[in-house]
């Protein structure tokens, strides 16, 4: 473990993208993804205008004790892809936190199983973003799990 409480991020060069063409520089991999991604097995898979979307799977240092995904694996792929579907909508020199998120886990992923979760921005004000998700199943299709989330937009 590192002392450096330093994020892997340039917080300048982000202020002075749109956040869509910072995510875009993330796909690109000419600025890192968050670092939470490679801990939880999941990978940002593409932005557009108002969309992202997220590929990963739970794997056995992500289950609870009853060796089932945790929820937590659930929340924090659907709470990325929330967050990306409101970062598209920012301008430059504007960031965002959650206010709060919902999830709600409809049946369990099988260990390894990749899924894909996809956020769709549903308002972006002055002071509020509103976003919505799914987690699909890539193999079946069936839906695993939906989120939902209001974010607070911040001035630089």
């Amino acid at each position: 473990m590192t002392d450096d409480p330093t994020p892997s991020f340039d917080r300048e060069r982000l202020l002075a993208l749109s956040g869509l063409d910072y995510l875009q520089e993330m796909l690109a991999g000419r600025v890192p993804a968050a670092p939470i991604a490679a801990t939880m097995n999941f990978r940002l898979q593409a932005v557009s205008p108002g969309s992202a979307r997220f590929r990963g799977a739970p794997l056995a240092q992500h289950c609870n004790p009853f060796g089932v995904p945790h929820g937590g694996w659930y929340g924090t792929i659907l709470d990325s892809a929330l967050g990306c579907a409101v970062m598209t909508g920012l301008a430059a020199g504007t960031s965002y936190t959650t206010l709060e998120y919902k999830v709600n886990i409809l049946r369990p992923l099988a260990l390894g199983a990749e899924a894909e979760a996809i956020a769709t921005l549903s308002h972006a004000g002055r002071r509020t973003a509103v976003a919505s998700a799914e987690l699909r199943g890539l193999a079946d299709g069936k839906l695993y799990a939906t989120g939902s989330t209001t974010c607070i937009v911040l001035p630089s």
